[in-house]
């Protein structure tokens, strides 16, 4: 018993050696990666010395004799700080994602090729102006030193995550960033999933179904039934399963729509005689955050603000002369078109003058620890086809069809990244107008501030629709109808008013565009604005929807009955209309009262939809105001959405309405317990910062996640989009991921922020120290001028002309 005893311990003691052995060269090999800011590298590719200078905050500060040698250093610093989330970026790009993450990523790589992504890209260099295609070359040149320099000193394959997901990193060329470029385009447009969920609708409930989106009758539209008479249409099903898991295939895609808040003051409306210009660009809440903060010395003059990791350019920020902020544009860049295939042949379909053959090519998809997959690639004179675009389509594709997707984002001679370019060299609005004529994809408004005033810019190639087009764009449509199709392109630069000397852009479609009237509220509320005004806007957490809804959904519930005992479900009724009726819809993360709302409002809607829809209301996930609000106004008979079908009785919405918030509290009660009043807003509403790859492994994940309780809700100006389903339906996916405020009176007073930190490494200090600035809503200077960075710098790396053999 003593031998065995001993024998256990030595094996115990053994195995804690090994483990802490396993740990220290886990580590070990893990701060290799650590880049040095203090070195000196000895690079080829850049003409005279760099310098990148690093602030407190890891922002590189980047000065250079050439502007070519400053993208080259800023090539560089992204491989620095975010290699690994670059080379992601250009998998998802390429449709190579399955390489590295196995079959889970095959339906995000068939779309990637099916789109051409990376083919277009390829074929766009070309139409780059000379001056974009060096700063391509130079930016490219700077990642690749920085791969080299990784391979020469052994630097922990230069990111941790390299030795978890083993790859080959290539080498960067002008098509990556042309196609990250591409790939932010197709994530920007969600158009064909609103057409196809509106199709669904249509086809559940003829009558009224797409009311759930447009809050008014559907009269305009046909039934989409009707567009396909005589083909087989399958009732449409519960496509979306649980929430996405957020990972490298879904991080950034296409479809999945981004959005973002610009506006500006002119100088006559500003306390301090200057322009004021705020941007916060909305997307996936991920570890690191999208955006990369960036200052670069370029000949016209210094320009700082928010870059992406894998372009050369600054999105959103400012030069001395010049601040600007970028949105989506709201306007329809896609659609979709039902193709008939001929029966008996699979490789023609009906075009509008016969039988036509698709173009056909074939792709090999390489997937991990699998045999490779061969893919044909069809598409038709409307576009490509596209089956895994949307889990919705196989509803709305009859047996025998095929879908086809026309996007603006569809073109070989993209200049898009040519007009961004253009745009941080510009020195007043007007020629930074001039320069943006030249984006293709995505579409956007663009909000620029000078010392001369404010102007707003829709820029884009914008799709011409026939008058007489079946639907307007609004659900798929027969590809072979000459009235369906496009007629062309238009490049547009168009100016949108600026009533007032003020100017704000959101990427909302349609007049019942919430968090824009809140916006022009705050803006018109005021005579003169100030740089703190300006953030407490973009900081905004009040919801016009709950101002809106909560008066009309509960005008017959308000303060009934005689009061109800203490613990029970009539008394925690009552306690939580008591508190909504003292509320001033301020979705603040310390109340319960924002929980409250929200859990009402989902269950009132799911209640509404539910008996009509089947199975398709589980593929709603987000509040719908104005559908809401045309229910309970009986706006052209809406209220016949609270009679539940299956049941004798004609249910009124007010009796809808206190089944749904008993509902609501029964689920709070189950996760939060009994006192309402102990609730809190930010115990379900958390932001929750997914590192792409290795978030969903359990012992990283705990490692590289970022999780924070944050206010705001769906539609407030500090806007978060929230999971909808699943067992946290709160929790925010997406939100502003950089926030800017431009103040031209005094430009060096400006401030920025981003969600995480600026270093991509887990174990640096600078993966999530910007995070607790972000969630509070403080920011971070960013001034142009030398002698500030200098004296705050934590690090300055010197880079040298090589003049010996090459290093690669």
């Amino acid at each position: 018993m003593l031998t065995l005893f001993r024998w256990l311990l030595r094996l115990t003691v053994g195995l804690i050696v090994l483990l802490v052995v396993a740990a220290i060269l886990a580590w070990y090999f893990a701060v290799r990666s650590l880049p040095d800011y203090n070195a000196t590298l000895r690079v080829q590719g850049i003409s005279a010395p760099v310098e990148i200078v690093r602030t407190t905050e890891n922002v590189p500060h980047i000065f250079g004799q050439t502007d070519e040698d400053v993208f080259f250093a800023l090539g560089l610093a992204h491989a620095q700080d975010r290699l690994f989330q670059m080379t992601l970026l250009r998998r998802a790009a390429q449709g190579r994602l399955s390489e590295v993450y196995g079959a889970g990523a095959f339906p995000a790589d068939d779309l990637a090729r099916r789109l051409e992504l990376y083919r277009n890209a390829a074929a766009s260099v070309e139409s780059q102006d000379q001056a974009t295609q060096a700063a391509l070359r130079a930016y490219s040149e700077g990642v690749n030193q920085w791969i080299a320099q990784i391979n020469k000193g052994a630097l922990g394959r230069g990111a941790p995550e390299f030795f978890v997901l083993p790859q080959e990193i290539a080498y960067w060329q002008p098509a990556d960033s042309l196609a990250i470029l591409k790939l932010l385009a197709a994530a920007t447009s969600n158009s064909a999933a609103e057409e196809i969920l509106r199709a669904r609708l249509s086809l559940t409930w003829p009558d009224r179904g797409t009311e759930v989106l447009t809050g008014e009758g559907s009269a305009a539209l046909p039934r989409y039934a009707d567009l396909f008479p005589g083909a087989r249409l399958a009732p449409p099903e519960a496509r979306r399963g649980d929430p996405p898991a957020r990972d490298a295939a879904g991080f950034l895609r296409p479809n999945q729509g981004l959005g973002a808040n610009a506006f500006a003051a002119g100088a006559d409306r500003t306390a301090a005689g200057g322009a004021l210009l705020a941007n916060d660009p909305q997307g996936p809440l991920i570890a690191p955050s999208l955006y990369y903060l960036a200052r670069l010395q370029l000949t016209p003059g210094g320009v700082i603000g928010a870059t992406i990791p894998g372009l050369p350019v600054i999105f959103s920020g400012r030069n001395p002369q010049l601040a600007w902020g970028i949105a989506p544009a709201a306007v329809d860049d896609a659609d979709i078109a039902i193709e008939e295939v001929q029966p008996g042949q699979a490789d023609r379909y009906r075009g509008a003058e016969g039988w036509t053959e698709f173009a056909t090519r074939r792709e090999v998809i390489r997937v991990l620890d699998e045999p490779a997959r061969a893919v044909v690639l069809r598409s038709t004179r409307n576009g490509p086809l596209v089956p895994l675009l949307d889990p919705g389509l196989a509803d709305v594709t009859p047996l025998g069809y095929v879908p086809a997707l026309r996007w603006t984002g569809l073109s070989a001679t993209d200049t898009t990244m040519s007009a961004l370019i253009g745009l941080m060299r510009a020195t007043d609005a007007d020629s930074a107008a001039t320069a943006l004529g030249r984006v293709v994809a995505p579409a956007m408004a663009v909000t620029l501030a000078d010392t001369d005033g404010i102007r707003q810019v829709t820029v884009g190639a914008l799709p011409q629709r026939s008058a007489n087009h079946p639907t307007g764009g609004a659900m798929p449509v027969p590809g072979w109808l000459p009235e369906g199709e496009w007629s062309g392109l238009v490049p547009v630069t168009q100016d949108s008013p600026t009533p007032g000397n003020l100017a704000l852009a959101t990427e909302e479609r349609g007049p019942l565009a919430l968090r824009r009237a809140r916006l022009s509220h705050l803006l018109n509320d005021r005579e003169v604005h100030s740089r703190d005004s300006f953030i407490a806007a973009q900081l905004d957490i009040v919801s016009p929807a709950a101002r809106a809804l909560l008066p009309l959904v509960g005008a017959d519930l308000w303060f009934t009955g005689e009061p109800a005992a203490p613990g029970t479900p009539d008394r925690q009724r009552q306690d939580a209309l008591n508190l909504l009726a003292e509320w001033d819809g301020a979705m603040s993360e310390h109340l319960p009262e924002p929980l409250i709302y929200s859990a009402w409002m989902a269950a009132l809607q799911d209640r509404l939809i539910r008996d009509e829809l089947g199975p398709l209301a589980d593929d709603i996930r987000s509040l719908h105001p104005g559908f809401i609000d045309s229910v309970f106004r009986n706006r052209n008979g809406a209220a016949a959405w609270c009679d539940i079908v299956q049941s004798a009785p004609v249910e009124d919405c007010t009796t809808i309405a206190r089944q749904a918030l008993d509902r609501a509290i029964l689920d709070l009660t189950q996760r939060f317990g009994p006192d309402v009043t102990s609730w809190r807003w930010g115990d379900a509403h958390q932001a929750r910062h997914v590192h792409p790859g290795l978030g969903r492994i359990p012992a990283l994940g705990w490692i590289v996640n970022l999780s924070q309780s944050i206010s705001g809700g769906a539609f407030t100006v500090s806007h978060t989009g929230m999971l909808g389903a699943g067992p946290d339906p709160f929790e925010a996916a997406t939100g502003p991921g950089y926030r800017g405020v431009y103040d031209l009176a005094d430009p060096d007073s400006s401030v920025f922020v981003i969600s995480t930190g600026q270093s991509g490494h887990p174990l640096s200090r600078h993966y999530d120290d910007l995070a607790g600035l972000w969630r509070r809503g403080e920011y971070i200077g960013m001034s142009l001028d030398p002698g500030l960075a200098r004296a705050a710098a934590t690090g300055i790396t010197r880079l040298e002309p090589w003049v010996g053999p090459s290093v690669e």
